[in-house]
């Protein structure tokens, strides 16, 4: 029997990047599984090779079959309703920890590693963002679910011989976003706004912070594709931050996608306080529907992650976010 790599939620966002960073590698022996039933996201895949594409609900019902037994080298775990102003907890729970519980419970059995996508909202109000239960205080029920599974994962690990890993991500941002709606990357609305207005609109300062003061982690997806590989390749366990390690902020996307415009028109590049003194970045009321569910600010304390042995660099915001916009203009 042939032995597929199995990558859930691989039309989406990260799912895809990922299986093109497998085939970057020379892997095709992919089974991607997702929910089509919002059909765009299939443009995320075009330009990837796979095996086969089956939906998640029919995959769950084949490897609780037996139908894979044997068949499948390890499981890269991407699918999850990501919407953090999801109220339907049922919902929730269902697709974000049941469907992630029962593939582990299979990856165990079989002893094939089990990469699964956590999040940093499992932190919520918390001003410490290290993987420990005393910093852990979801603020809404996405990052319950999140961190529910997480707390089993801890559990069950001294008990699985196979490797389990997962990771929390911070404010990722980068290509194959554009079906995520609004909640689609900061970077991305940002290039939208330039876009069509000629300016970036960011909220005004809340929670201490000034005008589009408020600090965040945002990492490349290029980075969340690089650690996953070297964990499936590296053969460990454990929950880890996945973010930079460094918080930038808003005005700092802001200024990086003005300026890529400026660059694409041949401009020289603007400081933040010119562009605020030319209109270039307009401030608008804080929503009155985020506040209390708001992280005004995160940084990853990647230890963990650097302790296990991952120590490649990570992508400032000015690099990553002009390479993005540069993909954007190119219609990538």
């Amino acid at each position: 029997m042939a032995r597929y790599i199995v990558v859930t939620g691989a039309a989406g966002f990260i799912g895809s990047n990922i299986v093109a960073g497998l085939n970057a590698r020379g892997v095709s022996n992919i089974i991607a599984v997702d929910n089509l039933t919002r059909g765009d996201k299939f443009k995320n895949l075009v330009k990837c090779e796979i095996a086969d594409y089956i939906d998640k609900k029919e995959f769950l019902a084949a490897i609780e079959s037996g139908e894979f037994d044997g068949g499948i080298e390890a499981i890269l775990h991407q699918g999850a309703c990501s919407d953090t102003m999801e109220h339907n907890g049922q919902y929730m729970m269902d697709n974000n920890y049941r469907y992630s519980l029962s593939l582990l419970d299979y990856c165990a059995d079989q002893q094939i590693p089990y990469l699964y996508a956590s999040s940093a909202a499992t932190y919520g109000g918390s001003s410490t963002f290290k993987e420990e239960p005393q910093y852990e205080a979801p603020l809404n029920v996405y990052g319950y679910s999140k961190l529910l599974f997480d707390q089993v994962v801890r559990r069950a690990m001294p008990d699985i011989a196979s490797p389990v890993v997962g990771f929390r991500y911070f404010n990722v941002y980068g290509q194959n976003e554009q079906h995520k709606g609004r909640m689609a990357s900061v970077a991305f609305h940002c290039f939208n706004q330039c876009k069509a207005e000629g300016k970036v609109k960011l909220f005004e300062g809340c929670d201490g912070y000034g005008n589009g003061g408020q600090l965040r982690d945002f990492i490349h997806v290029d980075d969340i594709v690089s650690a996953n590989l070297f964990f499936l390749e590296k053969g460990n366990s454990g929950v880890f931050n996945l973010g930079t390690g460094r918080a930038q902020s808003f005005n700092d996307i802001a200024v990086a996608v003005v300026n890529s415009f400026r660059s694409a028109d041949g401009k020289e590049a603007l400081s933040l306080e010119e562009m605020q003194k030319q209109g270039l970045i307009e401030y608008i009321s804080f929503p009155e529907a985020l506040k209390g569910k708001y992280q005004s600010f995160t940084q990853a304390d990647i230890s963990n992650l650097r302790g296990a042995g991952y120590d490649l660099p990570f992508t400032d915001v000015s690099t990553g976010v002009g390479r993005y916009c540069v993909k954007l203009m190119q219609g990538v």
